[in-house]
């Protein structure tokens, strides 16, 4: 490479830098987040079409219905209604404001074909139908005979309702299509033909086998003629809401096969402004706090990695934006999330720059060892991030709603880390370091190690001496800790189980009586207000200081729950509602299942592609070790299971494999580099080596997820706490079981960690004979 060439890269990096960050600026200036119902509020549906005698529930019928209830739903007046197809015969309907969803679900719910069917006759005591007939009941009791349909709803192509034109009260009119009119101009040609006042002048229109209207035909309707010109009208003793109602029954036309609602959300648009509030605070403060350790641990590097993750976050967003993602709960959980772990890389490339600068004893330019920093950090931050999309993938394959919005968040994230790091970091740093600055590399934070790194160094631990005890200490920790999910087992929320999930607030002061949930409501008081309701098997738990969660086995009437709360707390404001059928809480639960195995089976592909096949196994070891632990501790401490926890175990997942593959990736370097020396003696170097790293990533990573804790109350606490456990025992289980475990592997089958052909640096020398610069003696 030329040196023109070589100044030429880090100016295209500054102007694509700039470039991505005034498109991401200008996208967030003028395009409006598109929040989930969980944010904003509002009501989701989730219905499952059916097999029919008629039709099967394939993925072409439930387009068909889809377009049918969305006939439904647009009379509704919901505004900015969401429809689509889940799968091949799942509906999502989302209703934007709508907290009384049962009116919704009794309309867009109606399942069966719209029918149109001549009356036989009135039923007779005693009387049975002919074939072909069946005897349904009108609205007000009256029991008619009717033949067979003799048109459906897919022959109507409009209905309304409005005022009636010759008098009081309202009328619906209907139009029919060509088909439809020809079919119905017959059906009432052969009414016409009965006398008036009798059972057979009458024409019966019925919904799920109930007659929703019988009217007779007009007198002035000749016999064996009929109704033409393809439109008709429906007078009688309407009022304006029964009218309207009859015409959107009748212009929602015929379901080509009938669905099922399988899974109803209710969010409060409080419990959605409470989130966004504790999520944008606690990425303010994680984000503070995170910009003075880094500032302190890395000087002007540090501030300019501070700048870069402002721009990550604006880049991130943006991208969101940009894509017309649904910004959800856990997505947003997940955005403030990705702050922390963007430190990552960025770290990576510190301490690597920090090695080459101290590799020789002449010194080379910093703006040389930044790019050789650069350069050896790549391939660690390519393995790591690939490993957290495979996690961020299977969340968008197997997951629903809003946990496939976390997936999507995540990886966003991940891509806007990578880009914050290797362009728009590296673009700050070649600025930096040119000018009176490259006389003074001190001032940078890069010409130094810490004070930790250099001890340990200078010791030269050999920590893998005697493997045996490390693995030996692991297990007893995890068996203490999964032992919770054999004592007190696993709490499944309703997602895996299937039921009803309800939310109060209820604003009651503190109670002394129960100092251990870390709420004001007396939970017990409620449990026991239940009980005398007709629930005795209702779990409840505190969700907050003056909120308290419900759930039951699957109930349409929710109201004695609401009131039982309200008379033990003093007060029952209903901000949540969640019901799932237990076929799909069954399935949700063996897809999480699925998610995990998959994410671990993905893992080791790749970690014994990238690396070979002991290092690969000692990393989804020690990454089964960690799922584990946080399952057994959610376990002791009665935690949920949800949708929301397995996106965070998802994430753990990813993070402990990253932690691995950075350490694994050194090892590989420095097996190469040395040779002779022991695996045992080369993991430890690479556990040292990597250490600051570790420590730094960690602490950033911490400040972001304890802010989340403090601040975000009920899912978003639980998933913080599932992060933060995952991310203690990511961390340790790099360092006590799975360099432990490759150790014992290598001397099983010897050859762990290939070498790969590499430029050599200072660390191909061993600590000890480096003096404390790094300068080798």
């Amino acid at each position: 490479m030329s040196r023109t060439q070589a100044r030429r890269g880090p100016v295209v990096r500054v102007f694509v830098a700039l470039a991505v960050l005034a498109a991401s600026v200008y996208l967030i200036l003028t395009t409006a987040p598109r929040l989930g119902l969980d944010l904003r509020g509002g009501t989701q549906i989730v219905l499952q079409a059916k097999d029919s005698p008629q039709a099967k529930a394939d993925a072409p019928t439930t387009d068909r219905a889809l377009e049918v209830l969305r006939r439904r739903v647009d009379q509704l007046g919901v505004a900015e209604p969401t429809l689509a197809r889940s799968g091949e015969n799942r509906i999502i309907i989302e209703l934007p404001g709508v907290q009384d969803p049962r009116q919704a679900v009794e309309v867009i719910g109606r399942t069966a074909q719209l029918t149109f069917h001549p009356v036989i006759s009135a039923q007779q005591p005693g009387a049975q139908p002919k074939p072909g007939q069946k005897v349904l009941a009108t609205a007000e009791g009256e029991q008619l005979v009717l033949g067979p349909a003799a048109l459906t709803g897919e022959g109507v192509s409009d209905a309304n309702s409005g005022p009636a034109p010759d008098g009081p009260g309202y009328v619906v009119s209907i139009n029919f299509q060509s088909a439809g009119g020809a079919a119905w101009g017959k059906l009432t040609g052969q009414a016409a033909c009965a006398p008036m006042g009798s059972p057979v002048r009458r024409v019966a229109i019925a919904l799920d086998d109930k007659i929703i209207s019988a009217p007779e035909v007009n007198p002035q309707v000749g016999c064996n003629v009929g109704i033409l010109g393809g439109s008709t009208q429906i007078t009688g003793k309407f009022t304006n809401q029964q009218a309207g109602e009859l015409a959107l029954l009748i212009k929602g036309g015929a379901l080509p096969v009938p669905v099922e609602v399988v899974e109803q959300r209710t969010v409060g648009p409080t419990l959605g402004a409470d989130a966004i509030r504790a999520s944008l605070e606690a990425g303010v403060i994680g984000l503070a706090l995170t910009a003075l350790f880094l500032i302190v641990v890395y000087r002007l590097a540090g501030l300019i990695s501070v700048i870069a993750l402002v721009g990550y976050s604006a880049l991130s967003y943006a991208m969101l934006l940009f894509i017309g993602a649904t910004l959800t709960l856990p997505g947003l959980a997940g955005l403030v999330l990705a702050i922390g772990m963007a430190v990552d890389s960025t770290v990576l490339v510190f301490e690597r720059t920090r090695e080459e600068f101290l590799g020789t004893r002449t010194r080379q330019p910093l703006p040389k060892a930044i790019d050789r920093g650069f350069g050896n950090a790549l391939s660690a931050i390519v393995d790591s991030n690939i490993t957290t999309l495979l996690a961020a993938g299977l969340l968008f394959w197997l997951a629903t709603g809003p946990v496939k919005g976390f997936g999507v968040t995540l990886t966003i994230g991940v891509l806007g880390a990578m880009f914050a790091t290797l362009v728009l970091t590296r673009a700050l740093l070649f600025l930096a370091v040119r000018g009176p600055l490259a006389k003074h590399p001190k001032l940078t934070g890069l010409a130094h190690h810490g004070v930790v790194r250099r001890k340990l160094e200078a010791r030269d631990p050999k920590l893998y001496d005697r493997a045996g005890r490390w693995l030996i200490g692991s297990a007893i920790v995890l068996v203490l800790l999964f032992a919770g999910v054999f004592v007190r087992g696993l709490n499944l929320g309703v997602e895996f189980t299937g039921g009803r999930v309800l939310e109060y607030s209820t604003g009651a002061a503190a109670d002394a009586r129960d100092p251990l949930a870390g709420s004001s409501i007396d939970i017990e008081k409620i449990r026991l207000a239940l009980t005398d309701a007709g629930f005795p098997r209702a779990i409840v738990q505190a969700s907050n200081q003056d909120a308290v969660t419900v759930r039951t086995e699957p109930t349409e009437n929710t109201a004695p729950i609401r009131d039982a709360v309200a008379k033990a707390a003093g007060k029952a404001e209903q901000i949540r509602d969640e019901k799932i059928g237990p076929s799909l809480g069954a399935e949700l639960r063996n897809n999480a299942l699925i998610a995990l195995l998959l994410a671990v089976l993905a893992q080791l592909a790749y970690l014994a592609y990238r690396f070979d096949w002991r290092l690969g196994a000692a990393t989804v070891l020690a990454l089964s070790a960690d799922v584990l632990i946080v399952l057994g501790t959610f376990a002791w401490m009665d935690k949920t299971l949800d949708a929301v926890f397995l996106a965070a175990m998802l994430t753990v997942i990813g993070y402990s494999v990253n932690d691995s593959v950075v350490v694994f990736d050194r090892v590989r370097e420095l097996r190469g580099l040395r040779p002779k020396e022991s695996f045992a003696r080369v993991s430890s170097a690479a556990v040292l080596q990597t250490l600051p790293r570790t420590v730094n990533t960690g602490i950033g990573v911490i400040f972001v997820l304890g802010a989340l804790l403090a601040l975000g109350g009920g899912s978003l606490a639980d998933f913080a706490l599932a992060m933060l456990l995952g991310l203690v025992a990511g961390t340790l289980s790099t360092i006590v079981t799975a360099a432990p475990i490759a150790v014992l592997l290598d001397k099983r089958w010897p050859g762990a960690g290939k070498a790969r052909t590499k430029k050599k640096s200072h660390y191909s020398t061993p600590a000890h004979k480096r003096d404390r610069t790094g300068a080798v003696v």
